[in-house]
């Protein structure tokens, strides 16, 4: 089973039903529609729940809408979702990021 790590603020969401989508950049595990995740708290270590990957779409960085992140925490503009991701990935990240956009449902 592949894991998926959230900040515990992010998997307070995804137990509240609020958080149903995630962005991964540079995906070294190969996600796939129909893999079963074991959710990671990254604060603690902890599995704090089970997903299924019901769908994937694939973009850039600037080609992301605001329908692309439903289920997913917004940003005010491009600039702002790319300085976020930089905090997780690295400064190489940018508008022609290739990303994928990964929603999952509990069971």
């Amino acid at each position: 089973m592949k894991t998926l790590k959230f900040k515990d603020f992010k998997s307070k969401w995804i137990l509240e039903g609020i958080k149903t989508a995630t962005m991964r950049l540079f995906d070294d595990k190969d996600l796939q529609v129909g893999d079963e995740l074991e959710l990671v708290n990254s604060d603690d270590g902890k599995v704090f729940s089970k997903a299924i990957i019901t769908e994937i779409t694939y973009k850039t960085l600037g080609e992301v809408d605001d329908i692309d992140l439903d289920g997913h925490e917004k940003w005010n503009n491009k600039e702002e979702m790319v300085e976020s991701l930089r905090k997780y990935y690295s400064n190489g990240v940018g508008l022609d990021t290739p990303v994928k956009i990964i929603r999952f449902k509990l069971f």
